[in-house]
């Protein structure tokens, strides 16, 4: 089982993906087109061309895990988009709402991180 944590290193390629490709395949985007080792349990996530499925791909230390989403109906909302035109960062809550359908950067939530100041505190 895979569980999508807030440590969890997440890249998402800008392009579509011919989902023909299988692990290997991926792997090999994964090297050539996102300059990342798909052996350093990154985890991985594709869309095709319709945007109407998605897959992740990672690896746990023994092997690959390919996983597919497609929806029923309609496209994911998500414009994959970026600056570089190669790999978007996520973080684990942008993963887990865009594999719920959602547009990760239409929805507001708290930050990952708040520092607590000592002025803030009560004792």
């Amino acid at each position: 089982m895979i569980q999508i944590t807030a440590h969890m290193r997440i890249l998402a390629a800008v392009e579509p993906v011919d989902f023909r490709k299988g692990i290997d395949g991926l792997c090999a985007v994964c090297r050539q087109k996102l300059e990342s080792d798909p052996f350093s349990g990154t985890l991985f996530v594709f869309v095709n061309k319709s945007r109407q499925a998605l897959r992740v791909l990672v690896y746990d230390g023994q092997g690959f895990w390919l996983c597919h989403k497609r929806l029923s109906r309609g496209r994911f909302v998500w414009d994959f988009h970026c600056a570089d035109g190669r790999v978007r960062a996520l973080v684990a809550r942008h993963l887990q709402m865009l594999l719920w359908n959602a547009d990760p950067l239409k929805i507001t939530a708290a930050e990952d991180f708040r520092p607590v100041s000592k002025r803030n505190v009560k004792i």
